[in-house]
């Protein structure tokens, strides 16, 4: 059985992430901000996944906001530019 994830967070990193939990303008990293506090006062992942938050997310997908919170800190959590589906029809690039 792996070990329990868990995030160290000094007062500094709290109040970022408070901030962007109550404060961001985007939906969805207001809602990664949350899991990782919650994970952060000793929740375990797969509970924040399945009770945590709004709507049930996989356990795989909140631990992989963080690793990329680790990683890249608050910027970690926004979508990456040029994600998602692209157009499969351009009309402007028919002419």
């Amino acid at each position: 059985m792996p070990a329990a994830r868990t995030l160290a967070l000094c007062p500094e990193e709290r109040t970022t992430l408070e901030c962007a939990r109550d404060h961001h303008p985007r939906p969805y990293v207001r809602e990664r901000a949350a899991a990782l506090l919650k994970v952060a006062d000793g929740w375990p992942v797969c509970h924040v996944a399945a009770f945590g938050l709004l709507k049930e997310h996989r356990e795989e997908t909140v631990s992989e906001w963080l690793d990329r919170y680790e990683e890249a800190g608050v910027a970690g959590l926004r979508v990456s530019p040029g994600r998602g589906r692209k157009p499969a029809f351009s009309p402007l690039g028919t002419l």
